[in-house]
């Protein structure tokens, strides 16, 4: 199931089947404190484990999360797992996806998922073309062949939508893992996250950049969420997760080298060179003007809106179109302003 395109039957499949082994294990997705030990809270990957996690992996190390009664415990996910199903049937309490539509769709499947914090202000996802064919702005797609990922097919319907260009008046082919069809010339423009250094290592500095932000379309990446439930039951631990987590954001921000070598210990199949290089763009989506005045994790209701309704417009909502309510909440976010405002 690809991460745009969730139905309330595979919900409910997989929720049942969750269900059942949560019970047979009589587990809890947030085991409470108490004085002698913290409370323990699983967190969810929508994909395996990667740069993604450095604020994490820094807050276990540094004592962060002992210091808020807290303690985490990080589940991979991986392509046949839907972790967003997993944290809505209370196998995990909180869950990392890497774009924001994922929970709104989630939602409006019946899923009842809501998003607490966005770990990136701006989506890293962007196009790619050459200096000789550059495509600097939604209008230069038009006669291009694009090559996307299939997860990517609703992202591009929507720039086009956004910025008033026929879906006929671009050509749209699969791509595969790499960068080779913008290499070989088979297509004009290939996409990609921004965080990700090896995989634009190729196209060296004939490469022109243009991210799906700046196209119109405002999506957040790696959105923490959690369920109704988690935050009416245990939102004072959820509190200290998410203070802990933006304390060890803004740790590894500060020490990058020693932030990387955190991550490389605790993943050792990461590749440290390439981690380096990536961790000071991967900073700039995690802090921007947004986060210095209103604190790491910020998100707003005005974003979500108009996520929804891009996405609304787009006839994505297969059942219902969610409201901004349901999807997101700020509860958590201004539980914990001072500390995350200390490291924004």
């Amino acid at each position: 199931m690809s991460e745009f395109s969730m139905n309330r039957r595979g919900f409910v499949k997989g929720a049942v089947a969750v269900g059942g082994l949560a019970a047979a294990q009589t587990f809890l997705s947030v085991r409470p404190g108490s004085a002698a030990s913290p409370a323990k809270i699983r967190m969810q990957l929508g994909w395996l484990a990667s740069n993604g996690l450095l604020g994490e992996v820094v807050a276990v190390k540094k004592g962060f999360y002992a210091e808020q009664g807290v303690e985490i415990e990080i589940v991979p996910g991986g392509p046949n797992v839907d972790g967003v199903a997993g944290v809505a049937a209370g196998q995990s309490a909180v869950g990392q996806i890497s774009s924001s539509p994922s929970v709104m769709l989630a939602r409006g499947a019946g899923m009842p998922v809501k998003a607490i914090a966005a770990g990136y202000q701006k989506h890293p996802y962007a196009y790619y073309s050459r200096k000789t064919k550059p495509v600097a702005k939604p209008s230069d797609m038009i006669g291009k062949t694009v090559a996307i990922q299939p997860t990517g097919a609703i992202l591009l319907r929507a720039l086009l939508a956004k910025n008033g260009i026929p879906e006929d008046q671009v050509k749209v082919v699969n791509m595969g893992s790499d960068m080779n069809q913008l290499m070989t010339g088979q297509a004009d423009v290939v996409v990609g996250w921004l965080t990700n250094v090896n995989a634009l290592k190729v196209l060296g500095d004939d490469r022109v950049d243009l991210m799906l932000w700046d196209t119109g379309i405002q999506l957040y990446a790696n959105v923490y969420y959690t369920t109704d439930k988690e935050l009416a039951d245990h939102s004072r631990e959820l509190s200290g997760f998410l203070a802990a987590t933006a304390k060890g954001w803004g740790y590894a921000r500060d020490h990058q080298q020693e932030a990387v070598d955190i991550l490389v210990e605790t993943y050792p199949n990461l590749d440290k060179a390439s981690e380096l290089e990536a961790i000071g763009p991967l900073m700039k989506f995690a802090f921007n003007e947004t986060t210095r005045a209103n604190g790491w994790g910020s998100m707003t209701k005005e974003n979500w809106a108009a996520q929804i309704k891009t996405y609304a417009d787009l006839g994505q909502f297969k059942e219902k179109v969610p409201a901004v309510d349901d999807v997101m909440t700020l509860s958590l976010l201004e539980a914990t302003t001072d500390i995350r405002k200390q490291v924004g």
